[in-house]
């Protein structure tokens, strides 16, 4: 069966996160990626270990590189730099996430490649954009800061936190991938190439959604609030019995009436201080302090599960051993396996996109470092 992305050639420059996870995400799409690295040492994340497997890779490498090969270039050099320059003519999709300005220097700026190329389509992903940030270096935790989702994330009384993954450069990644698919299409009716940009700072300010949306449409800062939600309550972490700890995501009047008959506490759900959730957020703590003294009669366990077959969004705090066994016993499927040459396997995380005609394929493992520059992708006709 054919893939929906078939035929499609990507040469890949990027390193680290936000550009592999764009065309990882295209390559279980069909798209054949080739992935240029720095001979010896390859992209970045092959050193950032432990954990490593049992091939003794290291596991984040292996998180954003499943289905590309590895082809290694010296751009320093003239011979390695020349068939790079090959395979770019090649392509009909070209990322990078160097510092703006080091492909134009290379002469492997979408300019100059595009020449050639017309209808390239051409993906930059940068910290800060291409213009009075171009300088400043990209990462993550530094856009966490910068870009304000530090400063909602963490307890009131603590320090702002960053969030437990480098979620600005996965959303980055997204958003290239969704920018790429637009420029395909748009070539695909005759349009020709064009150049795709992304930068981290833009890509997080967009994800702050209601919080953005606070600021921008009534002037309100968001602060820091541990895990409660400025807009819905009862929406955070309670402590149950045991001493475990349920999330209670409660979203709407039908759900907190059921919420209440569970616990008990039906006089709540006809309480003026309740009924709503506006008046539930005003009286934010005193709701907490009651469900908790509902709560602490059982486990989040034991809770979940009735508050689940009730209609309540509810459950436990998985570790992410936890949250891969849940997803598991509901039928997910979140691991898939790829073999290796040598017999090893692989295990990954699935991609979360089901299509019905042209399912996700998962071809090779993420690649050993050195195939040569000099077997690049075969010509098509």
């Amino acid at each position: 069966m054919a893939a929906a992305l078939d035929n499609l050639l990507i040469v890949d420059f990027s390193r680290v996160l936000a550009g592999p996870l764009a065309t990882m995400l295209l390559a279980d799409l069909g798209a054949e990626v080739v992935k240029v690295e720095r001979p010896g040492l390859g992209d970045d994340t092959r050193a950032w270990g432990p954990p490593y497997d049992a091939r003794g890779t290291a596991t984040y490498f292996l998180s954003v590189n499943r289905g590309k090969r590895s082809v290694t270039a010296d751009l320093a050099d003239s011979a390695d730099l020349a068939a790079v320059r090959g395979l770019c003519r090649r392509a009909d999709v070209v990322v990078e996430n160097f510092r703006p300005g080091v492909m134009e220097k290379l002469g492997l700026g979408y300019d100059a490649l595009a020449a050639d190329r017309p209808e390239l389509v051409y993906c930059s992903i940068t910290g800060f954009g291409r213009g009075a940030g171009a300088a400043l270096p990209g990462y993550d935790l530094l856009i966490q800061a910068v870009g304000g989702l530090m400063s909602i994330t963490g307890a009131p009384d603590g320090e702002p936190q960053k969030v437990g993954v480098a979620l600005v450069d996965v959303i980055a990644g997204l958003f290239a991938s969704v920018g790429i698919l637009a420029a395909l299409r748009h070539r695909e009716r005759g349009g020709g190439g064009q150049r795709v940009e992304v930068d981290l700072l833009s890509a997080l300010l967009a994800a702050l959604v209601n919080q953005a949306s606070a600021y921008s449409g009534a002037g309100v800062v968001g602060e820091r609030m541990g895990n409660a939600h400025p807009s819905i309550a009862p929406y955070e972490v309670f402590a149950a019995g045991a001493g475990s700890e349920l999330v209670l995501a409660v979203g709407n009047d039908r759900q907190f009436v059921a919420l209440c008959r569970v616990l008990g506490l039906e006089r709540l759900a006809d309480d003026p201080d309740f009924a709503t959730n506006a008046a539930r957020v005003a009286q934010r703590e005193r709701l907490r302090e009651l469900i908790e003294r509902a709560l602490a009669a059982r486990t989040a366990e034991a809770w979940s599960q009735e508050l689940l077959a009730a209609g309540v969004p509810a459950g436990r705090v998985n570790d992410v051993g936890g949250a891969l066994a849940f997803a598991a016993a509901l039928g997910l499927d979140p691991l898939v396996e790829l073999a290796h040459d040598d017999g090893a396997v692989t295990r990954v995380v699935r991609n979360p996109i089901r299509l019905s005609a042209t399912p996700i394929a998962y071809g090779a493992p993420p690649p050993d470092l050195g195939e040569r520059i000099g077997t690049p992708a075969p010509e098509r006709g």
